[in-house]
């Protein structure tokens, strides 16, 4: 039987560096039990490789996607580096990831060409790096493209000294010289020569890109406090870049996240200004009707190219669902509009049904690209209609009205083909079809379900089968905060799968692993892994009742608190004791698409505080805000998320607690149906029946001592500052007494 050995051929330009490992190819080639199937351009007629180089010995599936590049590619590591230092040549590090369009694009151009490879072999060490295994290395390295004035983005390309030290970095490259810029191949061959002829000129580069990192890691100081910061400053600056016509900001592209809706909703419970909740709903119905948004088959994709949410980059990635479920149940809760809740279980849908593994937790993102019928990669094709295939999936009559509803065309309006979108309500269209509201609506959903399954049989978009601990315990969050809010227990059981798969499979000795591939957890984890965790498992706890949930909350707690905290100036590090020292150890000050570690573990220690009574968490939680004080002060959207929790310490935090009799949990339905329908985010939530699992939770949770039922009903109660009023066993007055009206 042919192995990989038989058919390996040298990477060009490798000679007199090290071979790679043969053996151990073939071992884990046949180990992995997958036909053999390279993702190359570069084929023997027997269908193997070509070439094979050591991302083949990865799990990643963004390094795997590299493996059989003629670049002698490395992983991160001593190794490289060493060989650089021996070799006295600078490292390119290339970081991407999997479901990158640009990441595509540069490796079919560049990475698979073999002058450049040759080249880039002979006179460069070329490491690649996922940016969702390693964050740390792209946070590092990121900054450092930043320092240069440079935009970011991926794939990020820095050339670094074998003292990992950057000097000159981008991201996408074209292969060729163009109008105005060095093509890939003619850099390669400038920073070669001023690697050799001007090495001082490099090292001081090096070293004040190093500084320039450092300071730009490190949060701004300054003498304010967080007490004084203001949610309505934050909040002003969004109110200027408003979109009145789109909604989200003015421009493009639109990021979901760049207006944080939770931080508007909260300032309009507040004050109660109309204009702030204007904003949420018009930027969460255009959201919800654009391209932006899967019809066909629920959940967002990762950010629309044009000012109307219609054209899409059409990644579809695990964290931003997980964030805008949430996003959609609160705007629910503080709006009422039930459409809020239905996009909310469409996008809970969509993770359960395409997106969780068989194990419990969640893959990380689809590509953009996939294959069209002249089997060619490209960006869109599995998401987008013509007429005709809608004809085919539905029939003529309803192909016609899906059409007509979601504005497919002949001519399309996205490279020939149309993005399924809505620009009326579907109220609208109904009054234009002379339709009843819910016959029409319920025709749009069977056609829906129609066109998935249709959709189902084109070739599939690739799917990043990682499981990383950070997204999946917002994947936690917003299922448990799904299954509590639309009434589903379901919901809450699947969120409970993914935890207990994290922490039976993901720790080890006692810490969090990051990710998870292959039958493997992977690496350290980081702060992001252990607080969106941490804030999972307090959701979990407070939809399930079950408090083993807030005892592993607590316990990884204080694991963060040992591993990141900055003991003298406070605040957390993305990186703890067990993790590689970088040049630069950064302590995470901004919320981007996804919240910094640092602003969830405020949240998680407010909470926890709240629940247990124990100041201590409260002190860690006041000295993480005084270190990002200056900076909520200064430029506060830089910190949306953090001002959530500024929002929840400022504001008197609810404790809400229901003690349902022994053995009858439903008896606590009816008061939860009451708080289903309010918006109160900065709250605490207990759910027990009387008996063993009340006394245990009692030793963690004071205020639920003296807490009981009242004979077969259950009792609720609503406290501020461990002083309740009067509990109740009537679930109206327990409404009236959340809404204030009672």
């Amino acid at each position: 039987m042919s192995s990989l050995a038989d058919h390996y051929q040298q990477l060009p330009g490798t000679e007199g560096v090290p071979t790679p490992p043969l053996e151990e190819f073939e071992r884990l080639r046949q180990r992995r039990g997958y036909s053999y199937r390279p993702r190359t351009r570069h084929l023997l007629p027997e269908g193997w490789a070509r070439y094979t180089n050591r991302l083949f010995l990865e799990t990643s599936p963004y390094l795997l996607q590299h493996a059989h590049n003629p670049v002698n590619w490395f992983p991160w590591g001593d190794e490289a580096f060493e060989l650089a230092r021996q070799l006295d040549r600078p490292v390119l590090v290339s970081i991407g990831y999997a479901t990158c369009h640009w990441c595509h694009v540069m490796e079919e151009q560049s990475f698979e060409d073999e002058t450049i490879a040759e080249f880039l072999n002979r006179y460069f060490i070329a490491i690649k790096v996922d940016r969702e295994e390693r964050p740390d290395v792209d946070t590092v390295y990121m900054t450092a493209v930043h320092a240069m004035g440079l935009q970011g983005g991926w794939p990020l390309n820095v050339f670094v000294a074998p003292d990992r030290k950057p000097f000159y970095g981008g991201t996408y490259f074209p292969p060729s010289d163009y109008p105005g810029g060095l093509g890939f191949l003619s850099l390669l061959q400038r920073i070669r020569e001023s690697f050799v002829a001007a090495p001082d000129r490099v090292s001081r580069a090096g070293a004040q890109l190093t500084d320039a990192i450092r300071a730009m890691l490190a949060p701004t100081e300054g003498e304010d406090t967080w007490q004084e910061v203001s949610l309505d400053q934050a909040v002003r600056l969004y109110r200027d870049r408003f979109d009145d016509r789109n909604g989200g900001l003015v421009g493009a592209p639109k990021f979901p996240s760049s207006l944080p809706l939770r931080l508007v909703l909260r300032q309009y419970l507040r004050g109660g200004d109309s204009h702030l909740r204007t904003m949420a709903e018009l930027t969460m119905n255009r959201m919800a009707a654009g391209g932006i948004y899967d019809q066909a088959g629920g959940g967002f994709h990762r950010y629309a190219t044009d000012t109307a949410w219609l054209v899409p980059h059409f990644e579809k990635m695990l964290y931003d669902n997980a964030l805008l479920a949430v996003t959609y149940l609160e705007g629910f809760q503080a709006t009422g509009r039930r459409e809020f809740a239905q996009v909310a279980r469409e996008i809970l849908q969509y993770l359960q049904r395409d997106m969780q593994a068989p194990e419990g937790a969640f893959y990380s993102a689809t590509d953009a690209d996939s294959l069209n019928p002249e089997g060619h990669r490209e960006e869109g094709v599995f998401f987008t209609w013509t007429p005709d295939e809608l004809t085919e999936a539905l029939g003529e009559e309803r192909g016609k009205l899906v059409a007509f509803c979601y504005g497919v065309t002949r001519g399309g309006n996205f490279e020939g083909r149309s993005i399924l979108h809505r620009d009326r309500s579907v109220a609208e269209l109904a009054a234009e079809l002379q339709r009843s509201e819910s016959e029409l609506a319920l025709t749009l959903a069977d056609c829906r379900e129609l066109l998935y399954r249709a959709r189902a049989r084109r070739p599939l978009p690739l799917r990043d089968e990682k499981l990383l601990a950070s997204w999946n315990g917002l994947a936690v969050s917003a299922f448990a905060r799904g299954g509590l809010v639309l009434g589903s227990p379901d919901l809450v059981g699947v969120a409970a799968s993914a935890a207990e798969f994290m922490l039976q499979n993901m720790m080890q000795n006692g810490r969090l692993r990051h990710s998870y591939q292959e039958g493997m957890a992977k690496g350290e984890g980081f702060l992001d892994d252990y607080a969106f965790l941490i804030a999972g498992l307090i959701d979990l706890f407070e939809a399930s009742g079950k408090v083993r949930w807030l005892e592993r909350s607590l316990e990884l707690c204080t694991s963060a608190l040992e591993q990141f905290e900055d003991q003298e100036l406070g605040g957390f590090f993305m990186t703890g004791p067990y993790h590689e020292q970088l040049i630069s150890r950064e302590k995470p000050a901004y919320d981007g698409v996804i919240p910094s570690g640092n602003s969830v573990m405020v949240m998680n220690l407010l909470r926890l505080n709240t629940l247990t009574g124990d100041e201590r968490l409260l002190e860690h939680a006041g000295g993480a805000l005084s270190a990002f004080a200056a900076q909520l002060t200064k430029s506060p959207a830089a910190l949306s998320e953090m001002l959530l929790a500024v929002d929840y310490q400022q504001q008197t935090a609810s404790e809400v607690v229901i003690v349902a009799p022994a053995g009858r949990p439903e008896a606590a339905e009816p008061f939860l149906a009451g708080l289903r329908r309010v918006f109160l985010p900065n709250r605490v939530l207990v759910v027990l029946c009387e008996g063993e699992e009340l006394r245990q939770a009692a030793r963690l949770i004071p205020l639920l001592q003296g807490k009981q039922a009242e004979g077969d009903r259950a009792v609720a109660y609503l406290c501020e500052n461990r002083s309740c009023r009067r509990p109740t066993s009537d679930p109206e007055e327990f409404y009236r007494q959340l809404t204030g009206t009672g």
